[in-house]
């Protein structure tokens, strides 16, 4: 038994591994939960059991679950990732503890829902459409007269996100999502036009308390054309949140949380800067995936999984900082590469070049020499990301924009 109870964290997988060794570092047992039996394909087998005491697998029966769980009293319920967060709010609802609860729970997951969700509340958002037909589209496209995104109303990753200059790429679009699946190997329920939103994309990741919001850290993106993408995200770096993009950003994330019910734990939030203001493009009701809490703690020196710890087992020490900016330590920047070929990788010419970088941190293959490569089209086809960290910021930018160069048909041999 462990000298403070457990921890249930629903559908852990690699992307949130860091998270169950704090609450196992803060005296707490860590409990595993499965919401469905089968696993979705893009996190295969991608999980350890090593720093959970149990792994409970829903079978359907949501009474069963609560059932087998409530034999190790957890004093709390975190959703473990994006698959995850429905049931997360379902369980923690049912058994009295710390949630979102169910009411809200659509509008956080359904992302047509989501936006019109915070119109109604009187936050600004998008204008869209839920797709039904292609006569509709069409008409909608016209009217609005400019660029379109049609995207599945549930995926992550930058998963069949479309972008759309006329009505009949908007009705292609349509054609190729309402017959396949999303990164969750599911079929797409539905899917959304939205208005093309102008302006620079962040990202702002927090953590709630009864209804009290603190920003962990905020990104700025950016973002390149490539391989038929108009908008493909090559890299991350960390602003200030006492800057006046950070704090304006600061203000309509709090906005949109209690817009959408989410009063206990982390989130994950993407806004555009555009000339009207700060618009959102998606949230998460959970941890920012991509190891960005692991990179935050390198620059602030805490992150939004430090935060989740204490907002849900130390709400004094929580609350005693809640309203605190962050400082920035060293600055850091997570850059992509951006694959433009096809076929068996023989390797990396320029990789030794990288490896002289003055702000270099850590380089992160993840396609190897020998393994197929493909076109970089999302998050999930980057083949390399290279870490720059330094206590100067012109030694990070100025590195990011070598791995930029660098970058290309050249940085890749193939068989």
């Amino acid at each position: 038994m462990p000298e403070n109870g457990y921890v249930a964290i629903v559908d852990a997988y690699s992307f949130t591994r860091r998270l169950a060794p704090e609450f196992v570092k803060a005296g707490y047992g860590c409990v595993r939960v499965q919401s469905t039996p089968e696993v979705p394909e893009v996190y295969g087998s991608s999980f350890s059991l090593d720093d959970y005491a149990g792994n409970i697998v829903h079978q359907g029966d949501l009474d069963e679950t609560v059932k087998a769980l409530a034999e190790y009293g957890p004093v709390a319920v975190v959703p473990g990732g994006e698959f995850g967060v429905e049931f997360a709010d379902k369980l923690s609802e049912a058994m009295g503890l710390a949630t979102n609860g169910t009411e809200l729970s659509a509008a956080r997951r359904d992302k047509y829902t989501m936006i019109e969700t915070i119109k109604a509340a009187g936050v600004p958002g998008a204008q869209q459409l839920r797709i039904t037909d292609e006569d509709e589209l069409r008409r909608w496209h016209e009217k609005l007269n400019g660029r379109v995104v049609v995207k599945p109303v549930r995926s992550t990753a930058g998963d069949g996100i479309h972008f759309c200059d006329t009505p009949q790429q908007s009705v292609d679009a349509y054609r190729t999502l309402k017959s396949s699946a999303n990164v969750f190997s599911q079929h797409n329920e539905g899917v959304i036009a939205q208005e093309y939103l102008v302006g620079g994309e962040f990202v702002v990741n927090t953590v709630s308390r009864e209804g009290r919001h603190h920003v962990c850290d905020m990104w700025k993106t950016t973002r390149l054309t490539a391989n038929g993408v108009l908008d493909l995200c090559d890299a991350v770096y960390l602003i200030a949140s006492g800057s006046d993009d950070g704090r304006t950003l600061a203000e309509y994330a709090g906005q949109v949380l209690d817009a959408l019910g989410i009063r206990n734990g982390p989130a994950h939030l993407e806004v555009k800067l555009t000339p009207d203001g700060p618009r959102l493009v998606e949230v998460g009701a959970r941890i920012a995936g991509g190891d960005i809490p692991h990179y935050a703690r390198m620059g602030i020196g805490e992150s939004q999984i430090d935060w989740t710890v204490d907002a849900y087992v130390h709400p004094e020490r929580f609350d005693a900082r809640v309203h605190e900016e962050y400082g920035i330590r060293h600055h850091f920047a997570s850059v992509a590469m951006i694959s433009p070929v096809r076929g068996t990788l023989r390797g990396y010419p320029h990789l030794e070049t990288l490896k002289k970088l003055e702000s270099l941190h850590e380089i992160r293959t993840l396609v190897s020499p020998g393994a197929p490569i493909e076109p970089t089209v999302d998050d999930l086809t980057y083949p390399m990301i290279v870490n720059l960290r330094h206590e100067v910021e012109e030694v990070v930018m100025r590195d990011f924009g070598t791995v930029r160069y660098l970058d290309g048909e050249g940085f890749y041999e193939l068989d």
